[in-house]
């Protein structure tokens, strides 16, 4: 058999099947609604936007600038939606921007620059329900920050002594569901009690309940752990390791012996009070409340001694209200936090965290979410077309 002629075939045909998706979910118009009116004359609409953006990440681009390079012929030959140009995409998202707040601390002798964005914040919660990403019987919220090294023109030293920003971000799996940035200078621990109550008030509201918190050391504070005891039913912070903790440590008379992969370990656990002498200080004594340190415990290689165990060992804490799973059980699950700290290599490599476009802080926040929203849509998409095809892991 001849062939007469044919039709070319796209470089990133399969970017339709996708955008074909988006469309029979109602995706488009979801956008369209929620995000601001635009004027009558207006060429490309929201759809067009943010469809054009994210699909850049579905073909492996890098930023908004490959609109017009790269990926500009085989997008436009596309029958869904209209694609922009890199500074129409760029400047509709700055149009997102919230206003910048400033905070300050008790004792602090400098402003934190925060960026709250309630608006893209709520439509992330509302695409989440709507993908249906999330199962509702058991919901395990990670917290945790991350440094995003940029010298844009607002961003501050960070304590890596480079500059840039520190957004603090909630993952429910691989799902994000909470982003909220600040500068460089604004560690996680500053003002981390606020934040989270934000972040939890932002779930509530979209009616996503968390049954389980963790947390890394950053979240080891007397107001945190208040917050986060407020909202989820239990909690499992990293301990940090200081003087009450260690006297805490020292009390446990019983310690259960496994062999690991790593070698001998040893766990045992004791009820502790934190944050004795803060709370008197701070006449914060109301949100004084005991919990269980699980603790393991592993042999040091140098022999050193502790000051306060007396022994030679290193130790790893954590401080929960669960009284119900075992130590085991508590560092197992615990330590399943790897996984969604991954996530930022992710957000980074893949979804452009590591591109920021914009040269100030609350603009860049919008950027964030708006690729956060396109790793929400991508976890989507795998685990839907993985049911077609035994080429693709759901995960």
């Amino acid at each position: 058999m001849k062939i007469v002629n044919s039709v070319p075939v796209s470089s990133f045909g399969g970017l339709n099947f996708v955008l074909n998706e988006f469309e029979r979910i109602g995706l488009g118009r979801f956008i369209n609604s929620e995000l601001p009116e635009l004027p009558p004359q207006s060429i490309y609409s929201w759809k067009d936007v943010m469809y054009s953006f994210w699909s850049l990440f579905f073909c492996g681009g890098d930023c908004a600038e490959d609109l017009s390079g790269n990926f500009k012929a085989s997008f436009n030959a596309n029958p869904f939606v209209k694609i922009p140009s890199p500074d129409r995409v760029l400047n509709r998202m700055k149009g997102l921007a919230e206003p910048m707040q400033l905070f300050d601390t008790v004792r602090g002798q400098k402003l934190h620059e925060f960026s709250i964005n309630n608006l893209l914040t709520g439509i992330n919660l509302s695409l989440i329900k709507k993908l249906k990403l999330l199962d509702q019987n058991d919901l395990t919220l990670d917290y945790d920050n991350t440094i995003i090294f940029s010298e844009k023109a607002d961003s501050k030293m960070t304590y890596k002594k480079d500059y840039g920003y520190c957004p603090g971000v909630g993952l429910i799996g691989e799902t994000v569901v909470y982003v909220e940035n600040r500068n460089g200078n604004s560690d996680a621990q500053t003002l981390q009690d606020e934040t989270l109550e934000r972040m939890f008030n932002a779930l509530g509201a979209a009616k996503i309940k968390i049954n389980r918190f963790r947390a890394d050391g950053a979240s080891y504070q007397l107001k945190t752990l208040s917050v986060a005891c407020r909202y989820a039913d239990l909690i499992y912070i990293r301990a940090r390791k200081d003087q009450a903790v260690m006297k805490a440590i020292a009390s446990i008379t019983e310690w259960e012996q496994v062999e690991t992969k790593n070698g001998i370990e040893y766990y045992g656990s004791v009820e502790f009070v934190p944050f004795k002498k803060r709370a008197r200080e701070h006449k914060l004594q109301h949100l004084l409340k005991p919990y269980r340190l699980v603790v393991t415990k592993t042999k040091n290689s140098d022999g050193q001694l502790d000051l306060f165990t007396g022994e030679a060992c290193k130790y790893a804490v954590i401080v929960t209200n669960d009284y119900e799973m075992s130590n085991i059980e508590i560092v197992q699950f615990y330590n399943q936090r790897g996984a969604a700290e991954k996530e930022f290599d992710v957000l980074k490599n893949d979804f452009g965290w590591d591109n920021m476009p914009f040269s100030r802080l609350e603009q860049n926040s919008v950027y964030l979410i708006i690729c956060a929203m396109c790793r929400n849509l991508y976890s989507y998409i795998i685990k839907l077309f993985s049911k077609k095809t035994t080429i693709l892991s759901p995960s």
